[in-house]
Protein backbone atom coordinates (compact mmCIF):
# COMPACT_ATOMS: atom_id res chain seq x y z
CA UNK A 1 0.00 0.00 0.00
CA UNK A 2 2.63 2.34 0.50
CA UNK A 3 4.45 2.41 -2.88
CA UNK A 4 0.92 2.89 -4.44
CA UNK A 5 -0.11 5.56 -2.42
CA UNK A 6 3.09 7.36 -3.32
CA UNK A 7 2.34 6.12 -6.76
CA UNK A 8 -0.81 8.05 -6.60
CA UNK A 9 0.39 11.09 -5.28
CA UNK A 10 3.28 11.53 -7.36
CA UNK A 11 0.69 10.75 -10.76
CA UNK A 12 -2.36 13.01 -9.45
CA UNK A 13 0.57 15.89 -9.06
CA UNK A 14 2.10 15.58 -12.58
CA UNK A 15 -1.63 15.80 -13.56
CA UNK A 16 -2.19 18.33 -11.61
CA UNK A 17 1.28 20.51 -12.59
CA UNK A 18 0.87 20.11 -16.03
CA UNK A 19 -3.07 21.20 -15.94
CA UNK A 20 -1.23 24.31 -14.79
CA UNK A 21 1.26 24.32 -16.55
CA UNK A 22 -1.00 24.17 -19.62
CA UNK A 23 -2.77 27.15 -18.44
CA UNK A 24 0.82 29.50 -18.27
CA UNK A 25 2.17 28.36 -21.73
CA UNK A 26 -0.62 27.81 -23.76
CA UNK A 27 -4.62 28.65 -22.43
CA UNK A 28 -4.45 32.17 -20.96
CA UNK A 29 -1.50 33.43 -23.87
CA UNK A 30 -3.55 32.31 -26.42
CA UNK A 31 -7.20 33.75 -24.38
CA UNK A 32 -4.90 37.14 -23.95
CA UNK A 33 -4.30 37.52 -27.61
CA UNK A 34 -8.29 37.66 -28.26
CA UNK A 35 -10.76 40.19 -28.29
CA UNK A 36 -12.81 40.82 -25.18
CA UNK A 37 -15.96 39.25 -25.95
CA UNK A 38 -14.23 35.86 -26.93
CA UNK A 39 -11.69 35.82 -23.68
CA UNK A 40 -14.94 36.15 -21.55
CA UNK A 41 -16.91 33.41 -23.55
CA UNK A 42 -14.07 30.94 -23.51
CA UNK A 43 -12.97 31.87 -20.06
CA UNK A 44 -16.62 31.19 -18.81
CA UNK A 45 -16.21 27.82 -21.08
CA UNK A 46 -13.17 26.55 -20.40
CA UNK A 47 -13.43 27.00 -16.08
CA UNK A 48 -17.17 25.57 -16.39
CA UNK A 49 -15.52 22.06 -18.10
CA UNK A 50 -12.75 21.96 -15.28
CA UNK A 51 -15.45 21.67 -12.52
CA UNK A 52 -15.71 17.64 -12.77
CA UNK A 53 -15.03 14.76 -11.70
CA UNK A 54 -11.83 13.65 -13.34
CA UNK A 55 -10.11 16.64 -12.28
CA UNK A 56 -11.50 17.79 -8.75
CA UNK A 57 -11.29 14.23 -7.63
CA UNK A 58 -8.42 12.69 -9.41
CA UNK A 59 -6.11 15.71 -9.56
CA UNK A 60 -6.75 18.76 -7.89
CA UNK A 61 -7.91 17.16 -4.35
CA UNK A 62 -6.62 13.49 -5.83
CA UNK A 63 -3.10 14.98 -5.39
CA UNK A 64 -3.89 16.33 -1.80
CA UNK A 65 -5.08 13.44 -0.28
CA UNK A 66 -3.05 10.73 -2.33
CA UNK A 67 0.32 13.00 -0.53
CA UNK A 68 -1.27 13.07 2.48
CA UNK A 69 -2.13 9.28 2.48
CA UNK A 70 1.19 8.77 1.56
CA UNK A 71 3.01 10.72 4.48
CA UNK A 72 1.48 8.77 6.76
CA UNK A 73 2.88 5.63 4.84
CA UNK A 74 6.04 6.95 4.90
CA UNK A 75 6.46 7.69 8.56
CA UNK A 76 10.03 7.34 9.67
CA UNK A 77 11.22 6.17 6.02
CA UNK A 78 13.79 7.76 4.21
CA UNK A 79 11.50 9.66 1.81
CA UNK A 80 9.22 10.96 4.39
CA UNK A 81 11.16 14.82 4.20
CA UNK A 82 10.46 14.90 0.53
CA UNK A 83 7.18 14.06 0.92
CA UNK A 84 6.21 16.81 3.62
CA UNK A 85 8.04 19.02 1.71
CA UNK A 86 5.90 18.49 -1.49
CA UNK A 87 2.37 17.98 0.57
CA UNK A 88 3.53 21.80 1.90
CA UNK A 89 4.20 23.57 -1.83
CA UNK A 90 0.89 21.39 -3.20
CA UNK A 91 -1.00 23.10 0.10
CA UNK A 92 0.15 26.19 -0.71
CA UNK A 93 -1.27 25.85 -4.39
CA UNK A 94 -4.40 24.94 -2.91
CA UNK A 95 -4.53 27.88 -0.94
CA UNK A 96 -3.50 29.89 -3.98
CA UNK A 97 -6.29 28.70 -6.02
CA UNK A 98 -8.87 28.94 -3.31
CA UNK A 99 -8.10 32.39 -2.29
CA UNK A 100 -7.17 33.76 -5.65
CA UNK A 101 -7.91 32.26 -9.13
CA UNK A 102 -11.17 30.74 -7.63
CA UNK A 103 -12.99 33.82 -6.58
CA UNK A 104 -11.38 35.25 -10.34
CA UNK A 105 -13.27 32.36 -12.09
CA UNK A 106 -16.68 32.47 -10.13
CA UNK A 107 -16.42 36.94 -11.18
CA UNK A 108 -15.91 36.00 -14.65
CA UNK A 109 -18.89 33.09 -15.05
CA UNK A 110 -21.06 35.17 -12.73
CA UNK A 111 -20.88 38.42 -14.85
CA UNK A 112 -23.09 36.94 -17.29
CA UNK A 113 -23.80 35.82 -20.91
CA UNK A 114 -21.14 37.64 -22.92
CA UNK A 115 -23.58 38.79 -25.60
CA UNK A 116 -25.59 40.48 -22.86
CA UNK A 117 -22.60 42.23 -20.48
CA UNK A 118 -19.99 44.61 -21.18
CA UNK A 119 -17.66 42.37 -21.69
CA UNK A 120 -14.25 44.79 -21.95
CA UNK A 121 -15.52 46.21 -18.14
CA UNK A 122 -15.34 42.35 -17.17
CA UNK A 123 -12.38 41.03 -18.65
CA UNK A 124 -10.73 44.05 -17.12
CA UNK A 125 -12.46 43.26 -13.93
CA UNK A 126 -10.84 39.74 -13.66
CA UNK A 127 -7.68 40.93 -13.71
CA UNK A 128 -5.96 38.90 -15.64
CA UNK A 129 -2.44 39.89 -14.78
CA UNK A 130 -2.73 38.55 -11.35
CA UNK A 131 -4.52 35.35 -12.58
CA UNK A 132 -1.74 34.55 -14.31
CA UNK A 133 0.73 35.69 -11.66
CA UNK A 134 -0.84 33.74 -9.73
CA UNK A 135 -1.03 30.63 -11.77
CA UNK A 136 2.61 30.70 -12.40
CA UNK A 137 3.36 30.22 -8.89
CA UNK A 138 0.98 27.37 -9.03
CA UNK A 139 2.83 26.03 -11.76
CA UNK A 140 6.14 26.10 -9.81
CA UNK A 141 5.00 24.96 -6.36
CA UNK A 142 3.06 22.27 -8.14
CA UNK A 143 6.06 21.03 -10.22
CA UNK A 144 8.25 21.07 -7.71
CA UNK A 145 6.33 19.21 -5.60
CA UNK A 146 5.64 16.40 -8.49
CA UNK A 147 9.72 16.45 -7.97
CA UNK A 148 10.06 16.03 -5.32
CA UNK A 149 7.31 12.81 -5.11
CA UNK A 150 9.36 11.71 -7.77
CA UNK A 151 13.08 11.60 -5.48
CA UNK A 152 10.42 10.21 -2.70
CA UNK A 153 9.88 7.42 -5.20
CA UNK A 154 13.49 7.12 -5.89
CA UNK A 155 14.35 7.08 -2.74
CA UNK A 156 11.56 4.43 -1.87
CA UNK A 157 12.73 2.14 -4.42
CA UNK A 158 15.96 2.06 -2.82
CA UNK A 159 15.65 1.44 0.54
CA UNK A 160 13.21 -1.21 -0.55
Amino acid sequence: MRITALMAATLSMGLVAGVFGLYAHTIMPGLGRTDDRTFVGAFQSIDRAIINPWFMAGGFFGALLFTILAAVAYLGRPALPWIVAALVLYAVTVVITLAVNVPLNDTIKAAGDPGRIDVAAVREAFGEMRWRSWNLVRVVASTTAFGLLAWALTLSGKSS
